[in-house]
């Protein structure tokens, strides 16, 4: 399998300059927030999951651009979750804990977002919107429980 690399952001998508939306200065809402450690998880997890054997910790947070002591902390995270395993030594190194095609993106996410199953309350203005934002939380749940690393791997060519 072909090592996994991140794509590059495009132009349009960047922060602008107030940081805060892509590239107009203006803030895009969307349904989902992903953090960092997330998105570094994530890389990991895709770099193992196209890996041919184990990859050392350095080797992880290379090819995925994560600092170092991060990836360490994320990689420690996962191993206690049972995604991945690990051994020490000349020929030790990080793998997958199950196959790609079992591993789904809301395992990882759960992970390092943790689970919030009560959401925030809507302001009364904003009461209206709530069964749809419900539907798309739903929608998004579905997406992410379905969607494997495998997949992934995949739809990256």
């Amino acid at each position: 399998m072909r090592p996994y690399a991140p794509a590059p952001v495009p132009a349009h998508a960047r922060p602008g300059p107030s940081g805060d939306g892509p590239g107009t200065g203006v803030t895009v809402p969307t349904p989902m927030r992903i953090s960092a450690r997330t998105q570094y998880a994530l890389g990991a997890m895709l770099a193992l999951a196209s890996a041919d054997g184990p990859m050392r910790a350095e080797q992880i947070a290379a090819s995925q651009d994560i600092p170092r002591r991060f990836c360490d902390n994320i990689l420690l995270q996962l191993r206690r979750a049972g995604l991945i395993h690990s051994q020490r030594g000349p020929d030790g190194g990080y793998w997958l804990a199950r196959p790609a095609t079992r591993i789904a993106l809301a395992d990882v996410i759960r992970v390092t977002e943790g689970v919030d199953p009560v959401g925030r309350p809507f302001p009364k203005a904003a009461a209206p919107l709530e069964g749809i934002w419900a539907e798309l939380r739903d929608h998004e749940d579905r997406l992410l429980s379905e969607t494997t690393l495998a997949v992934i791997l995949d739809r990256s060519g």
